[in-house]
């Protein structure tokens, strides 16, 4: 199939997704095209991928970018010069909206149309999508899109009760290629992050508030108590300096390293011993799924989809947002128990790999693109 991939460049979880999908599905035989407004942070064009860059011009009549319009008419010009069989909008606003407008401009000319896929992620909906100024706008949207899917079946249910949607929602959860993401031997970069402690303490977000990065420096200043760790800080966003001030005000930022976006996050995973992710909200967790491909537990919120990922004192350890102490006394025990830790790694890792990879996953995609294209292309037609 031709499929077209709308995606957002940011190192949030959803555009990451998007561009596995987009990796995946071309070394599956597809032809793919990936349309954002700058190259996706992991995005590794190749045979069968094209990137198509969305160009919004400013101009002084209007006070901010009008991004939906430019990526709708991006959406025009792509469908007609490659004949796509789908548009497949990850994150609903405003990429829903843009696949929408661009569908009924193609109806319109009598081109042939393709199907519209939504992929809701989270934020889309529990933050950005509820709020009244967007709800009305995006439930619609979702409810004209061929086939909707969420990575959870707890976005799901938040989906219907906050927006109200009809469109029937298929849960399609996130994947990884578990080839790629696992624990491989980085004894120099580990010694080298280490600098004399005994543990490695990751974190990995975009650092926005929902990821609660003061709760993250708070667990690790308890864990620090206890056992001599440091805390690897990997991701950029406007919380940044939230866990600057913190660790300054614990005196720990000596025991912390900041190193940013990473490409190759699986080396920084292999080198560590605990990944924490203590949020208020995560719909799915993609941050603890590539963890615990690369056998590192996690100690995490049961929040949201994360229980639908994580198995609580099995595969990872659960507790309530606002136990802090509970989360530092589950990372003692990890990093002071070697059995345990080699339990739960080892089960975290076979987990990912009976559920959530991508020759599990991106099938179900393919099958939805199939239930979509047929019924899509004859509106065109009949058009």
């Amino acid at each position: 199939m031709n499929v077209g991939i709308v995606c957002y460049a940011s190192v949030g979880g959803s555009g990451v997704v998007a561009t596995e999908l987009a990796s995946a599905l071309a070394a599956r035989g597809h032809d793919v095209h990936v349309l954002s407004s700058e190259t996706p942070f992991r995005l590794r064009e190749g045979p069968n991928l094209t990137f198509h860059r969305v160009d919004t011009p400013a101009y002084p009549l209007f006070r901010e970018p009008q991004y939906v319009l430019s990526l709708a008419t991006r959406i025009v010009q792509v469908c007609r010069e490659r004949q796509l069989d789908i548009v497949h909008a990850h994150y609903a606003i405003p990429h829903a909206a843009a696949a929408y407008l661009a569908r009924n401009i193609l109806l319109d000319s009598a081109h042939p149309v393709p199907g519209i896929i939504t992929t809701l992620h989270g934020t889309d909906i529990t933050i950005v999508g509820s709020d009244p100024s967007y709800r009305e706008t995006v439930a619609y949207c979702i409810d004209r899109s061929d086939a909707v899917t969420a990575v959870s079946r707890s976005l799901r249910d938040d989906t219907y009760r906050a927006l109200g949607v009809h469109q029937t929602i298929e849960v399609i959860p996130n994947f990884l290629d578990c080839e790629r993401h696992r624990r491989r031997d980085v004894g120099d970069l580990r010694a080298r992050l280490l600098q004399g402690a005994d543990r490695l303490v990751v974190h990995m977000s975009n650092f926005r508030p929902v990821k609660r990065i003061e709760a993250v420096v708070e667990i690790f200043r308890r864990i620090r108590e206890q056992v001599s760790a440091r805390l690897l800080l990997v991701g950029e966003g406007p919380d940044v300096r939230i866990a600057e001030e913190g660790l300054h005000a614990a005196g720990l930022i000596a025991d912390a390293e900041f190193l940013g976006p990473q490409l190759d996050i699986v080396s920084i995973l292999s080198a560590g011993d605990l990944f924490l992710l203590p949020s208020s909200q995560e719909s799915f967790g993609l941050a603890a799924l590539e963890a615990m491909a690369c056998e590192v537990p996690v100690v995490a919120s049961a929040v949201g989809g994360v229980p639908e990922v994580i198995t609580s004192g099995k595969t990872g350890f659960l507790h309530a947002p606002d136990d802090l102490q509970g989360m530092a006394e589950s990372g003692i025990r990890l990093l002071t128990d070697p059995a345990l830790h080699r339990a739960v790694a080892a089960a975290g890792r076979a987990t990912v790999t009976r559920r959530f990879c991508t020759s599990v996953v991106v099938p179900q995609y393919e099958a939805c693109y199939e239930r979509v294209r047929p019924a899509a292309w004859r509106v065109g037609a009949d058009a």
